[in-house]
Parts: structure tokens; sequence; C-alpha cells
């Protein structure tokens, strides 16, 4: 079993940036697909991006691609959510989660264990 312990959020304003972090405990992400989801107050959890620890595969949904980049490093064991020019829309907890094998999937059922969450604000 895997835990997740996500790092970074804040808040910034229109056209900063934030750089979240998700950390592995327990175990490393090898054979993992670590996926980044967010949630705003009143709204479903959406997908955010996704990498394959093992092929490198990425997959980023539509509102976030040419702005946010997901990252690994392979010595701490980490995922990085780099976010640029960030919008008031990106507002919400962003969670990090981890689901077994190399498919990257955006669906939030798909992954089997997730962080606690945190805040990112963007202001206007």
């Amino acid at each position: 079993q895997v835990q997740l312990v996500e790092s970074g959020g804040g808040l910034v304003q229109a056209g900063g940036s934030l750089r979240l972090s998700c950390a592995a405990s327990g175990r490393t992400f090898t054979g993992y697909v670590i996926g980044w989801f967010r949630q705003a107050p009143g709204k479903e959890r959406d997908f955010v991006a996704a990498r394959s620890w093992n092929t490198g595969s990425t997959d980023y949904a539509d509102s976030v691609k040419g702005r946010f980049t997901i990252s690994r490093d392979i010595a701490k064991n980490t995922v990085y959510l780099q976010m640029n020019s960030l919008k008031p829309e990106d507002t919400a907890v962003y969670y990090c989660a981890a689901r077994v094998g190399a498919l990257v999937r955006r669906t939030a059922a798909a992954y089997d264990y997730w962080g606690q969450g945190t805040q990112v604000t963007v202001s206007s």
C-alpha cells in the first residue's frame, strides 16, 4: 500500500505559478500511475493530469493543457504538478492519486490511493 502526501498549495494571483508535490510513503511509485484531480466547492472531482511512472506517458485535461506540467523526481520518489498562468477557475482542492498499472486513466474511480488534498486559490 502506498500513502500519498501532498504539499505546495497556497494563494496566488492570476497569472502566477505554483508547484504541487506528491510524495510516496511506504513504497516507491514504481508500477503506479500518478494522477492529479481537483474539486471546487459544489462540483465534482475532475481530472487534471496523470503520468505513468514506468512508461512516462502523460495525459492532461484540455483546460490545463499547455499551462500545467506533470513530472517526476526518481531520487525523491515524488511527482510534481507545475501550474503556470493560473486562472481564478483553477481554484480548487487538488488531490494526488495513485493506481496500480501503466495505463493512464482520467476516471477518479480507477485510482486506488488518495492524498489528503491541498488548497489552491487563485485571486483575480
